[in-house]
Parts: structure tokens; sequence; C-alpha cells
């Protein structure tokens, strides 16, 4: 069996024209060559497997090589590239300051550097990881970094540049190496992939290039690894399932399903998603991932920074046609704000769960609020002790809508949930009595009816059905638009309905308090009412304006019957708000000012009041 070599090392840059990504610092040092202008020091720093220390053995090979090409590229022939690349060369010197980094150490290599090459100009010390180097051994190089034989030239690489001392950067020309592009890596993997016959499609490489992060050494070792599983024929579904990486898949499903407001087709692929072993944050960042690909898929003219294959392009720009940027900018929200409080969430699933019922809600739809409304009178229905109240109510139904089209409508679905409410007004009565009036209910009380039913709907003001009331009256929508008109309303009667409202939401008392201890103001303004009510802060102020303000608009014009009337909300002026007495100085300080003889006590005794 051949002995095999890992690609990152089969294929590692031998001259600058096969480096990846560095163009720029490989056009400067053949430059630099070219032109006799070779400093003493060099620091190349930069991310890992982005080609530094491969990038120093090239420019140590140009420097020393009696053949250089046209381009400065090492020849390769001569005695000096050919005793390096066999790893005996006296005039190439490779240190890894990680393992030697003590002070006699640098007095070892400055003892070295005193000695003149054998072959070539130049004696060349590569030192990997200097970063590593003690404080005390950089000290000891720092003379010979500043001052060295005409003949030494020093080459220092680095991943962590800020651990390196100001006196040793101040002595050397620094080069800052770049993240090599994913466009870049799947270049050199294809090219790769062709030179030992292997089969693999561009998502995979895009995979292998992505989950590299910016290195070249990282993604040919992830190669590597993919083919040790794959095979010589490598399949896109065999690269997911050995990185153990999401597909593009359960992002563009899950999409269509936050557009159509199947929430729960949502939390059925989070649930495969987590049976499949994927951390259930990656899968929220997956997610915030795709939204911003949406977003750029759908901002023309930016198609540059997206870095995905052209096929995955094309489906991004199509699922981006159908979303609105609207859509994608509030599903982004929700995405980073839940990757934001997932380590704080006492029940994180549950966290991502929510979320995803939020980004299915986005679009509005009504089909998922209205199953909870409807099954609550379906529950109270068997829970009647009369079953036969119920069967006259739907006997007249059909009759009224012939009189009246449009208001019988509304107050048919209102019908069987005051049934039951005659029955303990009747208990008293005869048994007959219920029984002959049914009809007279119907047409005399239909606003009753109509306030009951909305009431445990419109008591819980966070809910689904609330926001998107609240959407239609802001965007001058049905409701508001069936209040247009009417009697302006006057001070007495607003005050009326202001003081019934607190009632309304006894399910909440901290917000029925608010209600009811609020200072009001009432105005008119252009032939409108505006009432005004304080609150204590200016977060009370935003809440009420982003999730009640137009829901208790709404109601006070219904119960004014009029559209000529306004709702606003202000913070209690600085002025009028009452200093708190907390610490127990400021009690004493207030109980001295209120009470001479407690005054008189502390001057006698002379007692500290602090």
């Amino acid at each position: 069996m051949s002995e095999y070599i890992v690609s990152a090392r089969k294929y590692r840059p031998v001259s600058f024209g096969s480096l990846i990504g560095q163009d720029t610092i490989a056009q400067t040092l053949k430059n630099s060559i070219l032109r006799g202008q070779l400093a003493h020091a060099y620091l190349f720093c930069g991310p890992r497997g982005v080609g530094k220390t491969s990038t120093a053995r090239i420019f140590a090979k140009s420097i020393n090589c009696a053949n250089p090409s046209a381009d400065m590229e090492p020849c390769g022939e001569c005695e000096s590239c050919k005793s390096f690349s066999e790893g005996r060369s006296y005039c190439i010197h490779e240190l890894d300051a990680a393992s030697n980094n003590g002070v006699e150490d640098i007095k070892t290599l400055m003892d070295q550097v005193q000695i003149p090459p054998q072959v070539g100009k130049y004696s060349v010390y590569i030192i990997d990881e200097v970063h590593m180097l003690s404080a005390a051994a950089f000290n000891a190089f720092l003379k010979t970094l500043e001052e060295p034989p005409a003949h030494a030239i020093f080459i220092l690489a680095t991943t962590e540049k800020h651990k390196i001392l100001p006196t040793i950067l101040s002595r050397c020309q620094t080069y800052d190496f770049n993240r090599i592009s994913v466009p870049d890596i799947v270049r050199n993997l294809r090219d790769i992939a062709v030179k030992e016959n292997i089969t693999i499609d561009d998502e995979s490489l895009h995979v292998i290039a992505q989950k590299a992060d910016g290195a070249m050494r990282d993604a040919l070792t992830i190669f590597d690894q993919t083919v040790a599983f794959c095979g010589t024929d490598v399949k896109y579904a065999d690269v997911l399932k050995n990185l153990n990486v999401l597909d593009y898949e359960y992002c563009f499903n899950l999409t269509d399903a936050f557009l159509s407001g199947d929430y729960a087709s949502a939390l059925v692929k989070f649930d495969e998603v987590l049976a499949k072993g994927f951390n259930a944050l990656y899968f929220v960042s997956s997610l915030s991932s795709h939204f911003r690909d949406l977003i750029i898929s759908k901002s023309g003219g930016i198609d540059s920074l997206l870095e995905l294959p052209d096929s995955l392009k094309a489906r991004y720009k199509e699922q981006a046609s159908r979303c609105s940027m609207q859509f994608l900018y509030d599903a982004l929200s929700i995405t980073t704000a839940c990757e934001s409080g997932y380590k704080a969430s006492v029940n994180p699933r549950l966290h991502i769960e929510f979320s995803l019922m939020k980004l299915s809600f986005l679009n509005g739809s009504a089909g998922v609020s209205v199953q909870p409304v409807a099954a609550r009178p379906a529950a109270a229905a068997p829970a009647s002790p009369a079953p036969v109240a119920p069967a006259p109510a739907v006997a007249p139904a059909p009759v009224a809508p012939a009189a009246k089209p449009s208001p019988v409508v509304e107050v048919k679905p209102s019908v069987p949930t005051p049934a039951p409410a005659p029955a303990p007004q009747a208990e008293p009565a005869p048994a007959p009595s219920p029984v002959t009036p049914p009809a007279a209910p119907v047409e005399s009380a239909p606003a009753e009816p109509a306030v009951r039913r909305r009431r445990p709907t419109s008591t819980a003001s966070l809910s689904l059905t609330s926001m998107k009331e609240q959407k239609v009256a802001a965007q001058g929508g049905p409701m508001a638009e069936s209040l247009d008109g009417g009697a302006l309303p006057s001070d007495e009667a607003i005050m009326e309905v202001w003081k019934s409202l607190p009632a309304q939401f006894s399910a909440q008392p901290r917000l029925a308090n608010t209600l009811s201890s609020s200072k009001t103001a009432i105005r008119e303004e252009e032939g409108v009412k505006i009432l005004s009510f304080m609150v204590m802060n200016v977060a009370q102020q935003q809440w009420v304006k982003e999730r009640l303000l137009h829901t208790l608009e709404g109601r006070i014009q219904t119960s004014l019957k009029s559209a000529k009337f306004r709702l606003e909300v202000d913070v209690v002026p600085d002025t009028e708000m009452k200093k708190a007495i907390y610490m127990p100085e400021e009690k004493a300080k207030d109980l001295i000012s209120k009470n001479d003889e407690v005054r008189k006590l502390v001057e006698d005794f002379n007692l500290d009041t602090k």
C-alpha cells in the first residue's frame, strides 16, 4: 500500500502563483525581491490556515534561488531549492517558538545568526508561532532583530498579533493575511477533486468551504474527511450527514410554513431537527442566516454578498419574491432576539417554539386565532342544563336577516351564548314563562350579548386576535370605517365610558388599576374630542401605544357610537411626581421636618441621623 499524504501537505503551495487568496501580499514580496529592497525582519500575521508559513517558505526560497523566473518564482532546480525541499538546507532555518520559547533558545539562535550562509546570499530564519515567546525571550531578541548581520533575514509568523510586544512590531514589516473567501476555496477544492478523480457537486463544495471559515488548511482537512466517508463519489446528503450541517431544505420549508401561517408544520420541523441531534441554538442561527440571505436576494445589486452556488441563488430569489421586505425584517428581528435570549431562558425549547409561532403569525393568519374562540361556545353548550333552549333560538334566526340584513347577521352568533343567561333568571319564575318569550330577548337585547361575546377575547390584550384588531384599526380597516360620522360626544359621556373600562379588564389587575387611577384631561381639536390619560413612565407609555391604545380607543368609540373621538397617553411630569423615601437617612429627615419634638430631641442629645 502506497504511503498516504493528506491534502493539506500534498497540495501545499510551493510558489507565489499557487497561493490562494493572498495576491496582494504575494505581489508585494515579489516586487521587493525584484527591486532588491529586502527588509531585515518581516511579520506575517492572520488567522490559522491562510498561508503564513507557506508564504514565508516560498519567500525564503525565492530570495536564495539561483535561477528565479521573470516573475520571481523559485525555480525548484537549483541547489538551494533542492536542499530546502529535501530538508537539508543550511541557509533557511525554521524555529518553532512554541517549544523554544526561553531565553536560552534565543541565545542559541543569536549565536547561529552570526554564521554566514554556505549557499545563496541570505540566511533566512522563519520563527513560527512567535507570540509564544516569553517576555524575557522577546527582550533578549530585540537587539539582534533591530541590527542583524547583513546576511540575516527574520520572518516571524503568528496568529495572535496582539500578544507581541510593540517594540518587536516596530522593528518588522507587518503583513496582515486575510481569510480566504468561499469562492476561492471552492475553486481550489474543485481543482484538487479533478486531480484526485473525485466526483463532487458545487453544493457540497460550498458546505465544506463555509465550514472551513476562511481557512484553506481546514477546508482540505474537511475535504479528506468527507472523501474518507463517501468515497470517490461524494453526494450532498452524505456531506451534510458527515459534517453535521443543517440542510438548506429545512430553512426553505420553514419559511414556506411561516408565509402560510402553518405553525404546526413549523413545530414539527423543529422537532425533526432536534431528533437528528442538532443544537437548538444552531438551528435558530441557521434561520437568521436564511432570512439574511433572503433580504440580500430581494435587494437588487448586492448579490455578491451571497456566497452560494448558482442553484441555491435561484431558489433564494424565487422565495424572496414571495416575501415582503417587512416580513423578512420582522422575521430577522424575531430570530435574533431568540438567539440573544436563549441562554437566559428557563425552558429553551419553549422559547424557540414560541418564536416559531410568532414567525407563523407575522402575515396575520386569522385561521389560527379563530379556532380557540369557536371552541368556547361549543364547550359551553353541553354545560347548560336546558338543552331545549338552543332549539327555539335557531328557529327565529332565518326570519331576522330578512328584515335587517347586516345588523342581525352580526347578532346571530351571539344568540347561543346568552341562551344560558336567561335560565338563571327564570329559576324563580314558573316553568312556562321562559318558553313563551324566546323571540323577545333576541330583538330587545342585541347590544348586551354582543358585549358579553367580545369580553372574553378582548380582555387578553396580548392575544393574536386583539393584535390583529389593532392592526386593522390603525390601517383604517373595516372597524374604523364602520364608525365614520356620529355626533360629537359630550365630556360627561366620555368620562362615563372611561370609568367603565377598568371593570372590563378585571382579569388584568395591574392594567385595571392603571386605568382607574390615571389622571385624565379632555380637549377638543378640529371637531374631535381627545381624551388624554397619564401613566407613570415612558416604558408604560410605549407599551400602551403599541399594544393597547387602539383597542381602548375602539371600545370607547363603539360605546359612544361616534368616530369623533381620539385617545392619547402621556407621562406624568417630573414636577408632579412625589419623591419616594427609601433610605433610613431620608426617613429620619422627613420625620424631623414634620415633628418639632423629634427635632429638639435630636438637637439636645446630638443624635446622628446618618
